[in-house]
C-alpha cells in the first residue's frame, strides 16, 4: 500500500470512528430519541397499512384529508413534507382508486382542492382501527395519566418547534 493510500485509509477510519462517536453520544439525546422513535413508528405504520392497499404516505394523506379536507394540494404537500409533484402523483393514484377527488378552487383556476370520496369512508374506518391498535401497542405499560401527560408534552414540543421555525422564516424572509 502506498503512503497516499495509507493516509486516505487512516482518514476514512478516523471519519468512521468520529461518526460512531457522534451516533453514540446522540443516542442519549432527547431529540435523537424522538426522531428515531418517529422513524420506527412510521416504518411499522407503513407495513401495516399495505394490507389496505395503500402506501404509508397515501394513508397519511387520507387521514389528513379526513381531518382537514377541502384544502389546496400545496397544503397537503406541506403537511406530508413532500414536493408538490410527489403529492400530485400520490393523488393521481388515489383518484384512480376512487378514494380522492380534485375540485377546482373557485378563487384560483390553476389550483385544485382535494376531497375524500364516499368510497374512502370504509377504508378510513379500517385505517383508523389500524392507527388505534398501533397506538395501544406502542403505549403498553403507560398509564392513562401518563398518556395524557405525554400528549400534552408532545403538543408543547410541536408548538415550540413551529414557533422556532416561524421565527427563523420571519427573520430570513
Amino acid at each position: 500500500m502506498r503512503t497516499g493510500e495509507m493516509v486516505q485509509c487512516k482518514k476514512n477510519h478516523l471519519n468512521l470512528i468520529s461518526r460512531l462517536i457522534i451516533i453514540i453520544l446522540a443516542m442519549d439525546n432527547i431529540a435523537y430519541l424522538i426522531s428515531d422513535n418517529a422513524r420506527q413508528l412510521r416504518r411499522v405504520f407503513d407495513e401495516r397499512v399495505r394490507e389496505l392497499g395503500v402506501t404509508g404516505p397515501q394513508a397519511r394523506l387520507l387521514l389528513i384529508l379526513n381531518r382537514d379536507g377541502g384544502q389546496r394540494q400545496g397544503f397537503y404537500a406541506d403537511k406530508l413534507d413532500v414536493e408538490p409533484i410527489t403529492l400530485c402523483r400520490m393523488v393521481d393514484r388515489l383518484e384512480e382508486a376512487g378514494l380522492v377527488e380534485r375540485s377546482r378552487d373557485p378563487d384560483d383556476r390553476r389550483a385544485w382542492k382535494l376531497l375524500l370520496t364516499r368510497q374512502a369512508t370504509e377504508k378510513l374506518v379500517r385505517l383508523r382501527g389500524y392507527v388505534d391498535d398501533l397506538v395501544d401497542e406502542i403505549l403498553v405499560g403507560i398509564s392513562a395519566n401518563e398518556r395524557s401527560d405525554f400528549m400534552r408534552m408532545l403538543k408543547t414540543v410541536g408548538e415550540n418547534i413551529a414557533a422556532g421555525r416561524d421565527f427563523k422564516e420571519a427573520a430570513h424572509g
